[in-house]
């Protein structure tokens, strides 16, 4: 998946090789003799049950592989078995020897091992997350539920995985934490690293993204957080009474589809309520996607699962994580800068941020890093940024360079990032650093001067998308608005295992980083999911989903609109729902709830075939009897169609949640090129968990309208249950 490189600077861990120590992992050339790493996915054995024993099972697996390979025993030659995310395994084939695996009956799909990349304390702030008066009061911090996260792993050590005040793990908990290494505590209760396989080590994070989401998601209080003094405050999850298991499926080379599937596998064994998922690949067909189908048998089991969106914005299409049965995840900035003003020798001023907050760097002589031949002792270096902005600053430091400007890239619009730099520096966005650049090229001698001017809240506009956050549409599934929601993804002040800064000595310390992506949203959105699901055990991820939804704001500040990285109000097919809003999640009034049996006909409405829906579902026949559903009637909290279509009629449904007897009308807001009624126009309710259904008709002129976007809305005296509508 491409990502931007001003992502790359503070978020973002590429991926290459991975091994393991029994098994020699093979992502390479897969031509002639050499091997690769493959994922097959099979049909059950004859009298299958989840009982069968895991020795029975893989003698299973060992029957379809080629004769010389299945007599292998007793070493194992899988790398990884499956059978709770799917029915299947991972092994090294030739490619001849993968060809020969997919002409047996019961292989339903076999693929090479692809690569996947990860996406990357005032938040709860932002968000009204406080400890005394804030929503946690009324909402609970997320006890007694159980976050997984797939990621580098974890720091055990670090302050945020303290387990003061905790509870014990659930019964319901099959985890383990017996490492020689690291010990497990009531805050983090377990977890495993499969990279390449399953081993005894500790998921020890030597990378730094695992502990960032991880505590993100449910890091306890910790007062007196900061990145290198700045944004200092009380740094806490979003679920803070959460239990937490880590499961290493990414190193800093990369992270494989077989790992990843290994890591579902492990936490739907282990029993984790929720699943937080920072990474996601090019957007491609659900029965090839290695997640869409691990969360698809997560999902059953009732877990629910947070991706993110992905890095590619901020063009259209470019969604990571497109399933409906997912929350898909976008990210946005909060009300907070980290001030690092740039003054040129022309007397211009532009505000840039760094998390580095050294005393003032004198004006002193600007220029262009060029070819690298140029002297730059003693002088303010303004760059392009082609890879991470901290590396970047570290080479100018070593040459002699005394600072940095960071000059944000034209896509970037009005976005920054607060870097732990190592020298002093700033970046600034895309307006300011044109203007930076047009002044060195027609100055003489061009100087500057970096004023540090500390941690600034309350700045404004905010929130506003992140230029990398994806978009939609969807391309898997143009029908389904996506993404889902938009949460804080930008300088995200969290765990991490190692110093940072000019200083920077690899030991552990209370340390803090900056960083920026869906990948930090996504663990924001895990943890208040988790809160939700606390307080209401009963709710399926579809309900749950819907609770978050339904309940996002899309204005601000009275009737401001959220706007995008060029400061234009932003579209549905960049903030979803809109931007979530904790204090009213768990009280939502009504949900849109979906069964399983409704996302299987919704994929044969898609198009897929019995086989196809198989390798998803592991249901086998399901669209064979005819029955189907087309996108647009997938009940779920939005409503997106082709403007081609002219038309469209659709029904819902809704659960009361609320109070017993309650009634609600409808209200709606579209555009006057859009006729749109709801009928019936009243839903009166008389117990919880009471469901009705209406219908939504749309019309328009075709020929004219090309895009439209408005919503409807269910108010009470006490909620408003607002769905997007999107004409494109």
């Amino acid at each position: 998946m491409e990502v931007h490189s001003s992502i790359l600077l503070t978020s973002l861990v590429l991926i290459g090789l991975l091994s393991h120590i029994t098994q020699t992992i093979s992502h390479g050339n897969c031509e002639g003799s050499s091997r690769c790493a493959y994922v097959v996915r099979v049909r059950p054995p004859p009298n299958f049950s989840m009982d069968m024993s895991p020795m029975n099972l893989e003698d299973w697996y060992r029957s379809f592989l080629p004769p010389g390979m299945a007599r292998s025993k007793p070493q194992s030659p899988f790398i990884h078995t499956y059978r709770e995310a799917i029915l299947g395994f991972a092994v090294n084939l030739t490619k001849d020897e993968a060809e020969y695996i997919k002409t047996n009956d019961g292989v339903l799909m076999v693929y090479q091992d692809n690569l996947i990349p990860l996406l990357t304390t005032h938040s709860p702030d932002f968000l009204s997350l406080r400890p005394n008066g804030g929503a946690w009061n009324t909402l609970g911090m997320g006890e007694g539920i159980i976050i997984g996260l797939l990621d580098t792993g974890i720091d055990f050590a670090h302050t945020s995985f303290d387990d003061a005040g905790m509870a014990t793990p659930p019964a319901k908990w099959r985890g383990s934490c017996k490492f020689e290494s690291a010990r497990c505590n009531k805050k983090l209760i377990g977890g495993k690293s499969l990279i390449g396989g399953e081993n005894p080590e500790a998921p020890v994070d030597d990378v730094g993204h695992g502990t960032h989401t991880a505590s993100t998601a449910a890091g306890r209080f910790v007062q007196g957080a900061s990145v290198l003094g700045s944004g200092n405050g009380t740094a806490a999850g979003m679920a803070p009474r959460a239990h937490l298991a880590m499961y290493k499926v990414c190193s800093e080379q990369g992270c494989y589809g077989s790992d990843i599937l290994a890591g579902m596998e492990a936490a739907i064994a282990d029993g984790v309520d929720i699943l937080s998922i920072s990474l996601g690949g090019r957007p491609q067909a659900f029965h090839e996607d290695i997640i869409a189908i691990g969360s698809f048998s997560a999902m059953k089991k009732g877990i629910f699962v947070s991706c993110s969106a992905g890095n590619s914005g901020p063009l259209p299409s470019t969604l990571s994580n497109e399933e409906p049965w997912v929350l898909t995840v976008g990210a946005s900035t909060m009300d907070r800068q980290m001030k690092a003003i740039v003054k040129l020798g022309d007397g211009r001023s532009f505000v840039g941020e760094s998390a580095y907050q050294p005393p003032s760097l004198d004006s002193l002589p600007l220029m262009f890093e060029l070819d690298g031949s140029e002297n730059i002792t003693g002088k303010v270096v303004a760059c392009e940024l082609e890879g991470s902005q901290i590396e970047i600053g570290r080479s100018i430091k070593d040459s002699g360079g005394s600072g940095m400007i960071a000059l944000g890239s034209e896509d970037s619009g009005y976005t920054t990032f607060a870097a732990a730099h190592v020298l002093p520096a700033s970046y600034l966005n895309s307006p300011d650093a044109a203007a930076v650049r047009q002044y060195i090229q027609t100055s003489n001698k061009p100087t500057a001067s970096i004023i540090f001017n500390g941690t600034s809240l309350g700045t404004t506009p905010a929130p506003v998308v992140a230029f990398f956050s994806s978009r939609g549409p969807s391309t898997a599934s143009p029908g389904i608005l996506k993404p889902d929601i938009i949460g804080p993804g930008v300088n995200i002040i969290a765990a991490w295992p190692f110093k940072v800064g000019p200083n920077r000595v690899d030991e552990h310390d209370m340390v803090f980083n900056t960083l920026s992506g869906t990948s930090m949203s996504t663990p924001h959105l895990s943890g208040i999911a988790a809160i939700i699901k606390s307080a209401h055990h009963d709710w399926s991820p579809a309900a749950i989903k819907s609770a978050i939804m339904t309940t996002a704001y899309v204005v601000y500040d009275g009737k401001k609109p959220i706007l995008d990285e060029k400061l234009n109000p932003a579209g549905h097919f960049t903030i979803g729902a809109g931007h979530v809003n904790p204090s009213e999640v768990i009280n939502p009034g009504l949900v849109y709830d979906t069964d399983v049996e409704q996302y299987i006909l919704y994929l044969c409405g898609l198009g897929y075939t019995d086989s196809e829906v198989e390798i998803i579902t592991h249901q086998k026949g399901a669209c064979s009897k005819g029955t189907k559903l087309a996108e647009a009637e997938l009940n779920y909290p939005s409503i997106a169609t082709r403007a081609s279509a002219g038309k469209l009629v659709v029904n819902r449904t809704v659960t009361n949640v609320g109070d017993a007897v309650s009634s609600y009308t409808v209200e709606i807001d579209m555009p006057k090129e859009v006729k749109a009624t709801v009928s019936p126009t009243k839903l009166d309710f008389t117990k919880k968990k009471e469901s009705k259904t209406f219908t939504v008709r749309l019309s328009w002129d075709a020929s004219k309208t090309k895009n439209a976007e408005g919503s409807f809305k269910w108010v009470s005296s006490k909620h408003v249950v607002r769905s997007p509508i999107v004409i494109f």
